[in-house]
């Protein structure tokens, strides 16, 4: 069986991604692929972590778990999606690490369902925003213990992949970056269906909605259909063609008030970022979806 599990990160999709599955849900399953719902799997994943901490997995322990998430349900490959599979927002930055929990998590996935091919989906955020998101999350009294352990230098994306890979190293991953997920939606989607999915998708331009006026989704639409034999690539393209003309003003544009945190911080963890994706790029046991 193929297992999929979908991290997040926090304040990514802000759950757009298991609703855009759950859409094509009727579809996945004529192809043997299932979208179980949530309330099936997210406490039992976090009371099954928790009982890992003092004892090793049952040797039935896949064969419960699989049993309880399908619910009688006939699957070949599932898809399973939750930001807090490595801990709730407060545990994203620890030790100056983001998701110190990821690699050791997956380590127990991969014990669990030995002989499964597991696999892993992840958005990466742009730290200069990322941070500030889970900081004002938290209590004020957690903020300075957090950054107090903080070195920019190695809060990165790639060094948590880099635990996961020496930790798990049977998972397949697959990572984007959240701002390009409106022209890579469609191909998100397909990723994790599975490279056996056949047929259409509904909802691949969800989340132009919001950034695009609705005429422009519209001839978007009736462009890609004029033109099925366009690449991953060219769509793309196209899309952020479409999108710069008619995007809705202000439509993407986020503010952080969080004290301290300055143009000068924004700069230093962009450039990071930018970096840290180059790194991750050229990951050759890792799929890195890009416009």
């Amino acid at each position: 069986m193929q297992l999929v599990f979908h991290t997040g990160a926090h304040f990514s999709d802000e759950g757009r991604l298991f609703k855009s599955l759950v859409g094509n849900k009727e579809a996945f399953g004529r192809q043997g692929i299932s979208v179980p719902g949530p309330s099936r799997y997210r406490r039992l994943f976090k009371e099954t972590f928790a009982a890992l901490e003092t004892a090793p997995p049952a040797p039935d322990a896949a064969e419960i778990l699989i049993d309880a998430i399908l619910d009688d349900e006939v699957a070949e490959r599932v898809v399973l999606s939750s930001e807090h599979f490595f801990g709730t927002h407060w545990s994203a930055i620890l030790g100056g690490q983001f998701y110190p929990l990821a690699a050791p998590r997956m380590a127990q996935l991969c014990e669990i369902f030995r002989g499964n091919q597991i696999e892993m989906f992840m958005a990466i955020r742009n730290p200069a925003s990322f941070i500030p998101k889970v900081l004002l999350s938290i209590p004020d009294n957690r903020r300075a213990e957090i950054m107090g352990a903080v070195d920019p230098g190695e809060l990165t994306w790639s060094n948590m992949i880099r635990q996961i890979r020496l930790m798990a190293p049977g998972v397949k991953l697959t990572v984007w970056c959240n701002e390009d997920t409106p022209l890579i939606w469609g191909r998100i989607l397909r990723a994790l269906a599975g490279p056996g999915y056949e047929g259409p998708l509904n909802g691949e331009q969800a989340l132009l909605w919001g950034l695009m006026s609705r005429a422009g989704i519209v001839r978007l639409r009736d462009y890609l259909a004029r033109n099925p034999g366009l690449t991953d690539h060219q769509i793309s393209d196209v899309t952020l063609s479409f999108l710069d003309k008619y995007a809705i003003d202000g439509a993407d544009e986020e503010e952080l008030e969080l004290p301290g945190w300055d143009e000068d911080a924004v700069d230093v963890y962009s450039e990071l970022y930018n970096a840290d994706i180059d790194a991750i790029e050229a990951m050759s046991d890792v799929t890195f979806i890009a416009p």
